[in-house]
């Protein structure tokens, strides 16, 4: 069963991108709107609507609720002890992002995976 996550929890958006087409942009923007503190993850460091990325999710220090990923399953693998050590209480694999061997390992260590579209996900109340 998936649990919700309560309004006002931090997310962490892997693979944010600034061009406001992008998906993972537009999940920051969501994340906002829905009363989320996103946090952008990108190694340029860019700006994601208005927010600063951070280059690692080893720059993050603080309790994260929710991991989204969107990247690919070779760059989510390679950021797989970085997951670990962040220990989100849950990751949203979004369409085209799915890693099934790191979900595996995710799940063996208690972090909820769910393969599903966040967008979707926030829109229909199952964030």
């Amino acid at each position: 069963m998936t649990v919700r996550a309560n309004p006002g929890s931090t997310v962490a958006v892997l693979g944010a991108s600034p061009n406001e087409e992008r998906y993972s942009f537009k999940a920051v923007q969501m994340l906002k709107e829905y009363g989320h503190k996103p946090l952008p993850v990108h190694p340029s460091g860019h700006v994601v609507d208005g927010i600063v990325s951070l280059k690692s999710l080893d720059d993050i220090h603080q309790d994260i609720d929710t991991l989204t990923v969107y990247v690919n399953a070779k760059v989510s693998g390679s950021a797989g002890e970085s997951i670990l050590r962040l220990k989100p209480r849950r990751v949203i694999f979004n369409p085209g992002a799915e890693n099934p061997e790191l979900a595996a390992e995710l799940n063996k260590a208690g972090i909820e995976t769910i393969q599903a579209c966040t967008l979707v996900m926030l829109r229909t109340e199952q964030f």
